[in-house]
């Protein structure tokens, strides 16, 4: 194999277009993945109206456009009922790159990123498994692998960037992954023959759950319905049972899919709340999931996992340029990270206080009913184009 100036592991929306970039800037990237592509993964499958911002500066949207379903925004159900319906668009000087969101079946979006990858000068390896990291001296050189066909390699290169998801082997083993007192699980299938199947994603908040149906095909959503983990556990050998009888709780959503026919096997994910710490290690990045995750309410995953490689490529170029991957010469990539993330992530924490208080939900929703700018801002910091910090005067009526 030739020598690279970054691994990235994993090939994933975060990995996939952390390579597409620093191939760009004519960077020698080796790419490796334990899976082969294209491969199912559970998701929300959710794409906020600045996706296609970043999709557009990595040329792959237009292979997306072809296969996505656009959402002109969202119907949120109170635990009363109170039905809430907020669309993306242009607010006051905030502008969304369009305005829609997107939904598209996650293996079809992973495979448009693999193959404008494999259109480029990147050496990629899929079933390619990261065992572990070669540490020197306080700085990450390369990782251990095992290829497809049982052989251990050792690949070495200035920068690693981990984008290996949830289970990141990388901070595992620079020990940076923390559990977060939040222990909740996602269940995930996809129902078919749902009545009034049109142009909006629709969360039903009924705590201590809530659910997110969202539309990818003519007639076929994508079902999530998030539950305290210690609930679910012990029916993790019957998780269909558990996730149908938990539907019918859900009053409100079980009056929506009523008549619709459940097409897949119920899959869960969880705990989906996890802290990773900034690494003290030169000779490595996180991105995406790797770096972390909270709550799926937001649907933020794919964009954050987007906008990190942006952070992170831009980082690492400099880096390379001046001959410095230290820890301090990486630096600047958690700073960007904080600007770009913190402000969301407080409001994240925020909304995940509301829809888990009935009377919060109930009594947020009957607000938000009389003061619709309220909700298109807040809209807007779910769909990643307002900054959060106008959603806090909107609500003061400033």
């Amino acid at each position: 194999m030739t020598a690279a100036d970054v691994i990235v592991v994993g090939a994933g929306p975060a990995g996939a277009a952390t390579a597409i970039l620093l191939a760009e800037h004519g960077v020698s990237v080796r790419l490796v993945d334990r899976a082969r592509f294209p491969r199912p993964k559970i998701c929300g499958e959710y794409l906020s109206p600045e996706v296609p911002r970043l999709l557009d500066r990595l040329g792959a949207l237009k292979a997306v456009d072809a296969v996505a379903r656009p959402l002109a925004g969202m119907r949120i159900t109170a635990p009363d009922g109170t039905a809430l319906v907020g669309e993306y668009r242009r607010i006051g000087p905030w502008r969304p790159y369009r305005e829609q969101a997107m939904a598209i079946p996650r293996e079809a979006l992973d495979a448009i990123l693999v193959d404008r990858v494999r259109a480029l000068p990147v050496d990629f390896a899929e079933h390619m498994r990261v065992t572990d990291l070669i540490v020197t001296g306080g700085r990450v050189e390369g990782v251990e692998a095992i290829d497809d066909d049982h052989h251990r390699l050792t690949l070495r290169a200035p920068l690693t960037i981990a984008a290996d998801g949830r289970a990141s082997v990388v901070a595992q083993r620079l020990g940076l992954r923390r559990a977060h007192r939040l222990q909740r699980m996602a269940l995930v299938t996809y129902v078919e023959d749902l009545a009034d199947l049109g142009r909006y994603g629709e969360i039903f908040v009924d705590p201590p759950d809530y659910a997110i149906l969202n539309p990818i095909d003519p007639g076929r959503a994508n079902l999530s319905v998030v539950v305290p983990m210690a609930h679910a556990a012990p029916w993790s050998g019957r998780l269909e049972a558990f996730f149908d009888a938990r539907v019918k709780q859900l009053r409100h959503l079980a009056r929506r899919v009523a008549g619709a026919r459940r097409v897949a096997p119920v899959r869960a994910m969880g705990p989906l709340a996890y802290v990773v710490d900034p690494p003290r290690t030169g000779g490595v990045l996180l991105v995406g999931d790797a770096a972390g995750f909270f709550d799926p309410f937001t649907g933020e995953g794919i964009f954050s996992g987007l906008r990190s490689a942006e952070l992170a490529v831009t980082a690492a170029v400099h880096a390379l340029r001046h001959g410095d991957v230290s820890a301090q010469g990486l630096a600047g990539y958690q700073r960007a990270r904080r600007l770009a993330f913190a402000d969301k992530e407080r409001v994240t924490r925020a909304l995940r206080v509301v829809v888990g208080n009935r009377v919060l939900a109930n009594l947020a929703a009957r607000v938000l009913v009389r003061r619709q700018r309220v909700l298109d801002l807040l809209l807007g910091v779910i769909g990643d184009f307002v900054p959060p910090r106008a959603l806090v005067k909107g609500i003061l009526g400033r």
